[in-house]
């Protein structure tokens, strides 16, 4: 690789990183800074930056999921969930860099519905080349902010290059990078198969859950990975993402007990669709709002779009579930009574049982919850995360709370905390503790 060439990735990817985390000068970090730039911009990471490829033009526009035959699912018949059905070595591109040092593989792999039912679920695993002798390395769940109804907008195809407008992709970047600092291993579960032009139900945290379990024993099964069986797990899940690795760590105990989960971190997800809609209906989050009704929709046949959305309701929704969460942001301030001719969904008994099935908090996890949203969230209620918080410890799970900063005071006396604690990366390192417990 050339200077030129080197340099010119090394600035790309520098530049997006450094724009993520609203970078400061290094002297102005203190004690409400909790995550020096020294913790995200370590060696290793470094080394990804000084060794990285401009992407050849070739691959500035790779193959949609949805047009790649590898994204056609098997019949995959009496498979146990978490089955591994395919994998194949894949070229991480972020923002037309190819970072250096990390293998990657999208993997697609047997799963369970939210009614039980087997189906099909693709993902990416990321390895960071580290040196770290495979059957020692940890791995983390780590699911995405990704809220996407559509194809073609999942973790397996952002990392490769595809979907790169999408702000999930774009929250990540500080935390995978601080964990590739640690030498763990990444997971994401695209909790679909994104390949699949059928919307996804996202917010059916039942399917998500069981899917992001899934996509760990499918990482562990592949035999390039060369993982231990007992190899110690974190979860990571915020915003759409806390969804999934919130049932994931309720679920773990019973769906996946093989797995050596050793804890979990959530921010900022939605505990109860009800009083999430009645807080953030027709505020700035509205086009969210929407997508998150119209994701149960996919699963339960009492919800019938066609009787329930008024045709405004309709336009949008056909708009929502063929296209990637960036789109929603473009609708701010909508009420659901616009788009809804029952009005809010929590007060549609059509919705009912598809909210309550899905609500947080119905069982609590076995490994210990860092608990970190955001008291000032002004779309999800802040209730919610102490219902929670209650309701696991009542189950005996040991909650930690560390409630993250976004007010606008903060915002104006201190946007580095800011910045970095609405992206989770206060939250990493939490992990070290984690894994030290469980003896790795």
């Amino acid at each position: 690789m050339t200077t030129t060439r080197r340099t010119g990735a090394v600035s790309i990817l520098g530049a997006a990183l450094a724009a993520m985390v609203l970078v400061l000068p290094a002297g102005t970090a203190s004690a409400a800074d909790p995550v020096p730039l020294d913790k995200v911009f370590g060696s290793f990471v470094l080394s990804t930056f000084a060794d990285a490829s401009i992407s050849p033009p070739s691959q500035w526009y790779p193959r949609l999921a949805s047009d790649d035959p590898w994204y056609d699912a098997p019949p995959i018949g009496n498979a146990a969930p978490g089955t591994l059905l395919r994998a194949r070595p894949a070229t991480v591109q972020v923002y037309g860099v190819q970072p250096g040092h990390v293998s990657a593989w999208q993997l697609m792999y047997v799963t369970s519905d939210f009614d039980g039912s087997a189906t099909v679920s693709t993902g990416i695993l990321l390895i960071p080349e580290d040196g770290t002798p495979p059957g020692e390395r940890k791995l983390i769940g780590y699911a995405e902010a990704n809220d996407s109804l559509g194809p073609n907008c999942m973790p397996s195809t952002q990392w490769t290059g595809g979907n790169q407008a999408d702000p999930s992709l774009f929250s990540a970047l500080g935390p995978v990078a601080q964990m590739f600092g640690h030498g763990w291993a990444v997971m994401m579960s695209d909790t679909a198969n994104d390949g699949d032009t059928a919307p996804n139900g996202f917010s059916i945290g039942n399917f998500s859950g069981a899917a992001t379990l899934d996509g760990l024993r499918a990482a562990l099964a592949l035999p390039e990975g060369g993982f231990a069986a007992d190899t110690p797990i974190g979860l990571y899940g915020i915003a759409g993402g806390g969804v999934a690795a919130g049932f994931a760590a309720e679920k773990q105990d019973a769906y996946a007990p093989e797995l050596n989960v050793v804890g979990t971190v959530l921010q900022a997800m939605v505990i109860d669709s009800a009083t999430f809609e009645r807080r953030a209906d027709g505020g700035i989050g509205a086009g969210f709002v929407f997508a998150n009704s119209l994701g149960y929709a996919v699963k339960y046949p009492e919800i019938d779009l066609d009787r329930e959305l008024t045709p405004l309701g309709k336009l949008v929704a056909d708009a929502f579930n063929s296209t990637c969460q960036q789109n929603y942001l473009y609708m701010p301030f909508v009420p659901l009574n616009a788009l809804y001719v029952h009005g809010r969904p929590a007060d549609n008994p059509a919705f009912a049982r598809a909210y309550a099935e899905n609500r947080m908090g119905q069982k609590a996890p076995k490994a210990p919850v860092l608990m970190t949203s955001c008291r000032d969230d002004f779309l999800v209620p802040y209730s919610d995360v102490e219902g929670l918080v209650a309701a696991y410890r009542a189950g005996g799970t040991e909650v930690t709370v560390a409630p993250s900063v976004c007010g606008v005071s903060d915002v104006l006396t201190n946007p580095y905390r800011v910045g970095t604690e609405l992206l989770g990366m206060q939250n990493v390192d939490w992990f070290v503790g984690r894994f030290e417990e469980a003896g790795r």
